[in-house]
């Protein structure tokens, strides 16, 4: 399953809305700054960056308008056959079956990755190898929450909830936003052409206290999720 919302950009965070009016606010997902010390000229991302500011006045101009895009595939059966395979004695076709599936889902998401750019109208004219995907040569990427770009799992629950993931793919989240099946891939669609992967890193605490807030949690229950970025002990 896949979707496409109108977004702008408010800060470090990227606001949806339940139309082309934008008037009506439908989610915000919550994203994080690196704090490097880097070079002159160079600067510490965030994901909101490559989603056009609310400020903008282009923004008025549809066609300068901007969006997000979101996705959840997933290879179902492959825990329930590698349970079978394990009741066998047969340890290895158990490891094999669940790697095929991971392989699989990701294919799956390379592929509806594909298929949203073309939707997107910015990939209709990709003449793209399968050496050229597999480097990522094609403009926009799919970042995924609890990796490095998105280091807080928390944001899977928004886009879930977004995509009715459940109801549409058959994936659940669990408390600790673990996805089942466990051969399953989500994420979001960025399409700016200058969008790229990077690490937020480690993190201070101020970020963290404003992130908090922001998200309407308490400093100790983001700095469990975020414990590998914090910068500081606790």
């Amino acid at each position: 399953v896949h979707a496409f919302w109108p977004a702008n950009s408010i800060g470090d965070d990227v606001d949806l809305y339940t139309d082309e009016t934008r008037r009506k606010k439908l989610a915000t997902f919550y994203f994080l700054r690196q704090q490097m010390h880097k070079p002159a000229g160079q600067f510490n991302h965030c994901l909101a960056d490559y989603v056009a500011p609310k400020s903008n006045p282009a923004m008025r101009n549809p066609e300068s308008a901007d969006y997000l895009g979101g996705f959840a595939v997933s290879i179902h059966g492959a825990d329930e056959l590698a349970k079978e395979f394990t009741a066998a004695n047969d340890d290895y076709s158990a490891i094999l079956g669940k790697a095929l599936a991971d392989r699989l889902a990701e294919a799956f998401a390379e592929y509806l990755h594909k298929q949203a750019r073309i939707a997107w109208g910015f990939g209709r004219d990709e003449n793209l190898s399968h050496a050229d995907l597999i480097r990522e040569r094609y403009r926009g990427i799919r970042p995924a929450a609890g990796y490095p770009a998105c280091p807080d799992h928390a944001e899977k629950r928004t886009l879930f909830d977004l995509l009715n993931a459940e109801k549409n793919a058959g994936i659940k989240l669990t408390e600790s936003f673990a996805m089942h099946p466990g051969a399953s891939v989500s994420g979001l669609y960025f399409s700016h052409p200058e969008a790229k992967y990077f690490g937020v890193g480690q993190i201070a605490r101020d970020q963290v206290v404003d992130y908090a807030a922001r998200r309407d949690e308490s400093v100790a229950a983001v700095e469990k999720r975020l414990a590998p970025n914090l910068g500081y002990e606790i």
